[in-house]
């Protein structure tokens, strides 16, 4: 049973989301909060499997919850939840360490199926980033001083980059290109040497930046 935790300042909306998974078979609803500064307060004993994270929140808002998340050194997976009208902010999220982000109007079925995906190291990015969030990480990129990072990686690893940025885990990774898992692991962990990074999101937004995964 995959235990999550839901963050969010607006009551229908965090009582809809716990109310959507517990229809899931395996997902349990462990807890919930209208607050960063609340959540931090019960994680911190009891830490979930995943937790979903409203974006903008007053007083603590969902990137700084984040990043006081990250000081726990809990490694807990954070989705974050967004109307996706400001992708800037999404950006700063994804480079603080999110595994994803997800919209608030979200099925039952993709909810879960992040859930899972997260829990077994994937990544997840809603289908609409082709159209709206890519163009703005690459408008970011070119802020960016190391630009060349990516012409290090070898035509397998951007291969499996670019699945990484579909949300695909190790195991299914293998399964496509064909090579044992622990190949794939190592293929990741250059890729992260070659980033300078140290997370599969990392990884993603830093290639997007640099348009890699255009083609």
């Amino acid at each position: 049973m995959i235990k999550v935790y839901v963050v969010d300042d607006q009551t229908l909306i965090r009582e809809g989301i716990c109310a959507l998974l517990s229809y899931s078979d395996n997902i349990q609803v462990m807890g919930s909060a209208s607050s960063g500064k609340e959540a931090l307060d019960s994680i911190h004993l009891d830490p979930p499997d995943v937790l979903l994270m409203d974006v903008r929140m007053p007083g603590m808002s969902g990137i700084d919850t984040l990043q006081a998340i990250n000081g726990l050194k809990q490694n807990i997976p954070v989705i974050l939840l967004t109307t996706f009208d400001e992708p800037q902010l999404i950006i700063k999220g994804l480079q603080a360490g999110a595994r994803g982000y997800l919209l608030k109007d979200v099925s039952l079925d993709q909810l879960s199926s992040a859930i899972e995906t997260v829990v077994n190291g994937g990544v997840v990015l809603h289908p609409d980033v082709n159209q709206q969030l890519l163009p703005q990480l690459a408008l970011y990129g070119k802020e960016l001083e190391n630009k060349t990072l990516c012409e290090q990686l070898t035509l397998r690893e951007t291969e499996i980059l670019k699945l990484m940025a579909r949300g695909l885990g190790n195991q299914e990774i293998a399964d496509i290109v064909h090579l044992a898992v622990g190949t794939i692991k190592n293929h990741v962990s250059s890729i992260y040497q070659k980033l300078s990074v140290d997370s599969r999101t990392q990884a993603v937004i830093t290639a997007a930046t640099q348009g890699l995964l255009d083609s």
